[in-house]
């Protein structure tokens, strides 16, 4: 009397229906020979989460329905199995030329070749980087059907992601007759996620009375990560079985028919820390944007600073070193210990490496600036130009090589501005724009003694963990000499930008004046900056990008 279910934990790629359609084929197939009847993959996998406008476009829709009867017809021939598919159905239609949207996140049952039920989502999430209300109507029935035949038989209820954050989709559920919850999800990472979707499943499931079985979608999609994570929870709340975080799997979870329900038993995968969850979003975000978008490898500057060597160590481990360039470009003012712990890093982790001096460049550009900068002191334009000759620099690179650049600047000095537009700033991908500046800190501190890939323990010299921060763009330079200690900054660019809370609550808690005047002023004038940065990871629960959506052009002072 049990049966056996499969989380396909997949990582799949939006718009390559194919190619989706033959990663579910195949997993379902394998699902299928070690005995699994019941095989659940995440939200909208025939399409891939998420695909944004591609929703409003009828042809996507159309090929995401014909995907969907090729997934099927792909399966027909396994007796007895049902496979749980998320896609997108029906579309848009003209009133009087009004468009009126019909278009639903939807998952459907299939079986026999034949699509046996299919359910819309309830509950469409429109906030932090979710717009689902901007491209769907929400359903409004529950949808239960039987698993298994038989003794083995269970009546399952189907929920997608968002609904089962509510009372009532699982309540309906059981109201239908379901004796077991299957919901389906893509809900992005960032620090701390995958634990508090657990407790929040377990609340709701000592509410309803059901077990659940938890599917989730694992992979980089531009700018945000999926953790995996997948679980199932006995309708007591107990863990009764965890997946692997960040990678791909096969997930196996036994259905048993017990005296007080349905009873659920899988392996259990060991909680991790928060560090080494964020380690290995930042690689699965550099690792898939890199993969998905077809490039042969990434190129970034290695200053010597601890900013590029993270940002180094996470590529060696995403990429391998033989896919990696790193590139030294010392200026008048760059320090011998830049160049030696640069030199040291590289050989460390084995990538390319070369040194290009900018300093001629730096003088031609003097030189022909000189007679219309007569009369006026060296300023920050000067340490401008030698930030946007790095950028012109790699940019040519990766226009010779066709690697990506990747950007080294983190989410302190986005806040403030320190950071130069097609400077600093040039690249293609930010993989640490997310992340305080003290997160570097203590992530590079953990990285130095964890080798989660292998790629060989401690590959950042210590005396660029313990070094002041400088920028090397004018004699004697640190960071701290024009903004406040990164402990204060980081504390409270997060207070303010990522939860939200006022000047005056920072100020009364202690925060100097000063310093929250000063930081807030910066957030607020480095708009434009920060919307021409490249996308980057989010691993915070409020990034600068979909999360962030402020006005350039704005008067407002609080």
């Amino acid at each position: 009397m049990t049966l056996k279910i499969c989380v396909a934990q997949l990582n799949l790629c939006v718009g390559d229906l194919a190619g989706n359609v033959r990663r579910i084929v195949e997993s379902a197939r394998c699902a299928y020979a070690d005995g699994a009847r019941l095989v659940l993959t995440p939200e909208l996998s025939i399409c891939g989460y998420a695909a944004e406008d591609l929703f409003l476009r009828p042809a996507f829709i159309a090929a995401c329905d014909d995907a969907v009867k090729t997934l099927a017809s792909e399966l027909a021939g396994l007796k007895d199995l049902q496979l749980v598919v998320g896609h997108p159905v029906g579309g848009d239609r003209r009133t009087r030329s009004v468009a009126v949207q019909k278009r639903f996140n939807a998952a459907s049952v299939l079986c026999g070749g034949n699509i046996t039920h299919t359910y819309a989502k309830r509950e469409l999430p429109n906030y932090q980087v979710f717009d689902e209300r901007r491209y769907f109507m929400p359903g409004d029935t529950a949808c239960v059907f039987t698993a298994g035949s038989g003794a083995d038989a269970v009546q399952v209820g189907l929920l997608i992601c968002e609904d089962a954050w509510f009372e009532a989709p699982a309540r309906d559920a059981r109201a239908a007759g379901a004796q077991l919850l299957a919901v389906i999800n893509a809900s992005p990472f960032h620090v701390g996620k995958g634990y508090e979707r657990e407790q929040t499943m377990r609340e709701r499931v000592l509410a309803c009375g059901l077990p659940m079985v938890y599917a989730h979608l694992v992979g980089g999609q531009d700018e945000v990560v999926f953790e995996g994570h997948s679980f199932a929870l006995g309708a007591d709340g107990s863990v009764a079985g965890r997946a692997p975080s960040f990678r791909e799997a096969q997930f196996a979870v036994t259905a048993r028919h017990g005296a007080a329900g349905i009873e659920l038993a899988a392996s259990v995968e060991p909680e991790r820390s928060a560090d080494a969850d964020l380690w290995d979003a930042l690689v699965l975000g550099v690792r898939d944007y890199l993969g998905k978008n077809g490039f042969p490898g990434a190129i970034l500057g290695l200053s010597g600073g601890i900013d590029s060597a993270l940002v180094l160590a996470i590529a060696v481990d995403a990429l391998g070193c033989e896919r990696v360039r790193a590139v030294m470009m010392p200026s008048p003012y760059t320090a011998d210990i830049s160049w030696i712990d640069a030199r040291e890093m590289a050989a460390r982790l084995g990538v390319h490496y070369e040194e290009i001096s900018i300093v001629p460049e730096f003088e031609a550009f003097k030189a022909s600036l000189a007679s219309a900068f007569a009369g006026r002191q060296e300023d920050t334009t000067e340490e401008n130009i030698q930030a946007r000759i790095r950028g012109t620099l790699l940019m040519a690179m990766s226009n010779k090589f066709g690697s990506i650049v990747l950007t080294t600047g983190n989410k302190s000095e986005l806040a403030t501005g320190y950071c130069t537009l097609y400077g600093d700033m040039a690249g293609g991908f930010a993989a640490i724009k997310d992340l305080a500046k003290t997160t570097v800190f203590r992530l590079a501190h953990w990285r130095n003694t964890h080798d989660p890939y292998g790629t060989g323990s401690a590959p950042i010299p210590q005396r660029i963990i313990t070094r002041a921060p400088s920028a090397e763009l004018r004699p004697d330079q640190k960071d701290q000499d024009s903004l406040p200690p990164y402990e204060v900054l980081d504390a409270i660019v997060e207070r303010y930008m990522e939860n939200d809370e006022s000047i005056e609550s920072l100020i009364a808690d202690g925060f100097a004046a000063a310093d929250v005047e000063r930081v807030t002023r910066l957030i607020k004038i480095n708009e434009y900056k920060r919307r021409q940065a490249p996308i980057g990871i989010r691993v915070t629960h409020r990034s600068f990008g979909k999360d962030w959506r402020y006005p350039i052009t704005n008067m407002f002072r609080q």
